[in-house]
């Protein structure tokens, strides 16, 4: 295939700082095909708009659209996955952590035939060891609660094809786990390795907390295994609980002058008990909001203004 127009989609979060150097490695990367960059503002308090429409005027291929609020990352990418009309689409992170110079071996991979090319990592730079760790951690996790397989080490770098791009789009639920929906499909895929670099400016959006609530979408979104762990720490209990009735009346019947209740006995089992018990409510929480959310229908996020689209 020669003639095909490649997307580019940049979602944006308070990156004034980082729009004109990665339009300055983009641009000339991309200069051998016909491409639009389409940039998502999801909800940015600084000037990253007002430098997005600088660089729109001088080329017209850079579009965007931004939002009013800020909706979250994964909804940046789905709407830009709504707008793209590339036969091939890349998305990509504004901080330059992720190089831009890589896009035209996942283009020559998607040529071959591959629907979906990541770019994974081989090394990350800058990055603390509790962040590595943690990241390892939800990729096991994730994988042995989910009858999806995700890849490890891999972000939101990633080519994907036309075909995959309508799957996406073509998706109703609301809560939308990206990593997890392009790997569902099955989808003949293919793997570009690279370092990972420094952050140029700014800090990172994705804190603990927000990480921990990543890690529970992508978990209720793609399994209900944790539904099956709380009925087994239920039947777990049960039994124990049961065990213990027998074995205090054989203990009174062998020695009834020694049958003492302890207040530590009595209390270890109402912490184990209640603990499973709000575990077991928490889980069945999540996936009963995720429900509630379903059945609002509210729109995924709001368009406050396009540029050159």
């Amino acid at each position: 295939m020669d003639n095909f127009l490649v997307s580019v989609i940049v979602p944006v979060f308070n990156e004034e700082l980082n729009v004109d150097p990665l339009l300055k490695r983009l641009v000339p990367v991309l200069k051998n095909f016909a491409y639009e960059i389409i940039f998502v503002d999801d909800g940015s308090k600084d000037k990253t708009l007002s430098a997005i429409k600088k660089q729109s005027i001088k080329n017209k291929s850079v579009k965007s659209i931004s939002f009013y609020r800020n909706f979250g990352h994964q909804m940046a990418l789905t709407a830009g996955y709504k707008i793209a009309k590339g036969d091939c689409v890349v998305t990509i992170d504004a901080d330059l952590q992720d190089p831009p110079e890589i896009i035209p071996q996942m283009i020559a991979k998607w040529q071959k035939g591959a629907k979906i090319v990541y770019a994974k990592r081989n090394e990350r730079r800058g990055e603390s060891f509790f962040k590595k760790f943690t990241a390892k951690i939800f990729y096991q996790i994730i994988n042995a609660l989910s009858d999806t397989p995700i890849p490890q080490e891999v972000g939101d770098f990633r080519l994907i094809d036309r075909q995959v791009v309508d799957f996406l789009n073509g998706l109703s639920e609301r809560q939308s786990f990206l990593r997890g929906l392009v790997s569902w499909g099955g989808f003949p895929t293919e793997f570009i390795y690279f370092k990972r670099d420094k952050r140029l400016s700014g800090e990172t959006h994705y804190g603990f907390f927000k990480m921990l609530n990543f890690a529970l979408e992508g978990i209720t979104s793609f399994s209900v295994k944790p539904l099956r762990i709380a009925t087994y720490f239920g039947f777990m209990s049960g039994v124990l609980g049961f065990l213990g009735i027998i074995y205090e009346l054989i203990r009174k019947a062998i020695s009834p002058q020694s049958f003492v209740i302890g207040w530590a006995g009595l209390f270890t089992a109402i912490m184990f008990i209640g603990g499973i018990q709000l575990i077991t409510i928490g889980i069945i929480g999540e996936y009963i909001g995720k429900i509630y959310q379903e059945v609002q229908r509210r729109p995924k996020y709001i368009i406050k203004e396009r540029i050159n689209i």
